[in-house]
C-alpha cells in the first residue's frame, strides 16, 4: 500500500473516532479544529442544526495583519483569544474540543491554552 494512503487511512480512523465521541448541541457546540502547515482554523459547530455558529482563521483580514506566520503556535493562541470572544459575543461558554485527527500538543494545546484563558470551558 502506498505510504500516503496508508497515512490517510490512519487520520480517517483517528478523526473517526474521535468525532464519534462528540456531539455539539445548541448549549455545547463542537470546536472543529483544522490546521495545515501555513493556516490553523477553528469554527464552532451546532451538530443538531447542522449549522455553523461562528469560526475564525489565521486567513482573516483582522488576524492576518496581526500574525506573521499561519502555521505557528503563536498564530494558534491569537485564534484561540479570537474564537473565545466571538463564541461568548454569540453566547456560547461552553464547548466540546473536536482535535479532529491532530494530536493534543502544539498549535492545537496552544489554541485550546489561550481560548480558555479568554473564557472558554471545556
Amino acid at each position: 500500500m502506498d505510504k500516503n494512503k496508508k497515512l490517510q487511512k490512519k487520520r480517517l480512523r483517528r478523526r473517526q473516532h474521535v468525532r464519534n465521541k462528540l456531539r455539539g448541541s445548541a448549549d455545547h457546540p463542537r470546536l472543529c479544529v483544522q490546521r495545515s502547515l501555513k493556516h490553523f482554523s477553528c469554527q464552532l459547530v451546532d451538530d443538531d442544526a447542522g449549522k455553523t455558529i461562528v469560526s475564525a482563521s489565521t486567513r482573516d483580514k483582522s488576524v492576518r495583519e496581526s500574525v506573521s506566520n499561519g502555521g505557528n503556535s503563536d498564530a494558534a493562541a491569537v485564534i484561540g483569544k479570537l474564537i473565545a470572544e466571538r463564541a461568548t459575543s454569540a453566547g456560547v461558554t461552553a464547548v466540546k474540543l473536536d482535535r479532529g485527527h491532530n494530536k493534543y500538543h502544539g498549535r492545537v494545546k496552544a489554541f485550546a491554552a489561550a481560548a480558555r484563558e479568554a473564557g472558554l470551558q471545556f
